[in-house]
């Protein structure tokens, strides 16, 4: 064959093949434009249908290319409509959860479009919703009961249009997302930014209703948020979340880099208050819920979890003591049982466990003009039972809380409180031990706040326990020390700082301390503690303070320290010179016996 005839062959395939090509895109052009109000008509009658009737979802126009099998969506928005759903809430049929949803561009890829418009069956490859705005509001709908008969599922709703639907993935990039709680008296609302939610392999056929290895119809749906920063409502914090994501089908929800920063130092931040105010400064690396009934929480609001995992995490409180406590406000609200029972969301945490969690609590004293403090560090643990569940509680009324950390950051302390999740008094008993302790570690709380400086002192082992409530808190404490030698100190009135007071100091140590326990030929000092808590007393500062209370009696300086300087002067004079009776009493009865 000649050149020349090749040349031909190829102009005529070329041409045949370019023939084909035209006929396909005009083809395709007369389906698109054929097709695009029918499946306008489609999309709106299955979400009409398949929702009960409860959705509309509307769109300015509908492009498809029957070639790439696209289709996109633009201006789209799908709201409920509130009569419907009404009706469905008589019927017992309304969702706990209803969605508003408004977009730019809907984009659905390689869509099965003739095996849909001929064998009823949908296959998508992907669907993305960029950047969509989605209000997500929770209403409290009452439940059917088991004699009414079942609902029609949704493929059952579905089934007269398409025998199947499977989406391999369905991405919403970058959404803004409303959760609107209409529950109570007043609508809340939570907003979050830049939402990532992916789901993974929807399929909706006769069986996959059934399927127990789904989560509604799909194989996975998880959700990520990244880099949320906000300052709170009242301008006094700072709060920043790296990511926060979840699985259904892990069961786990986990938030890494959460931080909460006070905007103002110490003093500052107490000073911009008339009332005294915790100061909170916390950062916790990561928290993760562990076997979460995403169901649960879904359909009912309630938050069921295997476990809650906190840390290594940093929590930092601080109050000053310089303005009055709020009038009214009783702190013993905020015990960690009573907080539990205000909260609105009905909760069940089988085993909450603490790891590396530094603990520090500081407080103002206006007296001495200085602050003191108290660390624990390491602390780690287990809390089991953390519920305010009404069905669980009927079962198991106690959460036990087993804590270990390091007291100033060396005392090895172990903690167990068991509180009384049901008793309206706030009832809770606690019990403890410390080994191997320098008192003199203890000069950064005992300074500032007890004004008394440790000058030696060291614990050989310290056991308690005590019950409590709302109101008080006693005991028992048995405490082994020796080499105990302190110094008491005046407050700062004048402002020059806090002084000793070298008689007194003298005094207390020659006749007041007992330098160590047991002394020699007695018998080891037991003390009993009783402690009364007043209104603006923390649940933490009962516990301390009721143990305080033991080390005052056992090392005998019971009476020290008194807020007012002047009459702890006089306290303790007066108290030297009972002892000093009883000294010069003893000497005489002692001499007149061996006379």
């Amino acid at each position: 064959m000649t050149a020349q005839h090749k040349n031909k062959v190829w102009i005529w395939i070329g041409s045949i093949l370019g023939i084909l090509i035209l006929i396909l895109l005009f083809g395709a052009m007369f389906l698109s434009a054929r097709w695009k109000p029918l499946l306008t008509e489609k999309i709106k009658e299955g979400v009409y249908n398949g929702s009960h009737h409860l959705y509309n979802i509307d769109f300015k126009s509908i492009n498809l290319n029957v070639i790439t099998g696209s289709l996109a969506l633009r201006d789209v928005t799908l709201k409920p409509n509130p009569l419907v759903f009404d009706s469905l809430k008589v019927a017992k049929l309304a969702p706990a959860h209803t969605f508003e949803l408004k977009l730019k561009k809907l984009q659905i890829s390689r869509v099965g479009i003739l095996t849909a418009y001929f064998k009823k069956q949908v296959a998508v490859s992907e669907i993305i919703l960029q950047q969509p705005s989605i209000n997500m509001i929770y209403n409290k709908v009452p439940k059917k009961t088991d004699t009414v008969k079942s609902e029609k599922t949704l493929y059952d709703q579905v089934s007269k249009i398409f025998k199947s639907i499977h989406v391999k993935a369905i991405r919403i990039v970058d959404a803004d997302f409303d959760y609107i709680n209409k529950t109570g008296s007043q609508k809340v609302k939570n907003s979050i930014k830049h939402l990532d939610i992916t789901v993974n392999d929807f399929l909706l056929d006769s069986l996959s209703g059934d399927d127990t290895t789904r989560f509604y119809y799909t194989k996975d749906v998880s959700f990520q948020l990244a880099g949320y920063k906000s300052i709170t409502k009242d301008k006094m914090y700072s709060m920043k979340v790296d990511t926060i994501s979840g699985s259904a089908k892990s069961k786990r929800i986990t938030v890494k880099g959460f931080t909460l920063l006070p905007l103002y130092p110490e003093l500052t931040f107490a000073r911009k208050y008339k009332v005294q105010k915790d100061r909170y400064d916390l950062a916790f690396d990561q928290i993760e819920f562990n076997g979460v009934d995403f169901v649960g929480l879904n359909t009912d609001q309630t938050l069921h979890a295997q476990s809650l995992k906190i840390g290594p995490a940093n929590v930092e409180v601080f109050m000053s003591r310089e303005s009055p406590p709020p009038p009214g406000f009783d702190k013993g609200q905020n015990y960690p049982h009573m907080a539990l029972k205000r909260l609105n969301l009905p909760t069940l945490i089988d085993t909450v466990k603490l790891n590396k969690v530094d603990v520090k609590y500081s407080e103002y004293n206006p007296a001495s003009k200085k602050t003191g403090a108290v660390t624990f560090k390491d602390l780690t643990g287990t809390i089991l039972n953390v519920t305010n569940d009404s069905a669980r509680l009927k079962q198991r009324y106690h959460a036990l809380a087993n804590l270990n950390s390091r007291l100033m950051g060396l005392g090895k302390l172990n903690v167990k409180i068991d509180f009384n999740l049901t008793d309206p008094n706030g009832a809770f008993s606690y019990s403890g031990s410390l080994d191997n302790f320098d008192l003199k570690n203890l000069n950064p709380l005992s300074k500032a706040l007890g004004l008394i400086e440790i000058e030696s002192g060291d614990v050989q082992h310290i056991d308690f326990k005590a019950d409590g409530n709302l109101r008080s808190a006693k005991g028992s404490m048995n405490m082994l020390y020796s080499n105990l030698k302190i110094k008491l100190l005046s407050d700062n009135i004048d402002g020059e700082g806090t002084k000793e007071k070298g008689f007194l100091s003298f005094l207390a140590n020659t006749i007041l301390v007992k330098n160590e326990n047991p002394q020699k030929g007695e018998a080891a000092r037991k003390a009993t503690m009783t402690n009364n808590r007043i209104n603006s007393a923390s649940f933490f500062n009962l516990m301390w303070k009721t143990v305080f209370v033991g080390i005052k009696d056992i090392v005998g300086v019971s009476v020290v320290p008194e807020k007012n300087p002047v009459k702890q002067q006089k306290v303790i004079a007066k108290k030297i010179r009972e002892q000093k009776r009883a000294d010069r009493k003893a000497a005489r009865k002692a001499k007149r016996e061996n006379n």
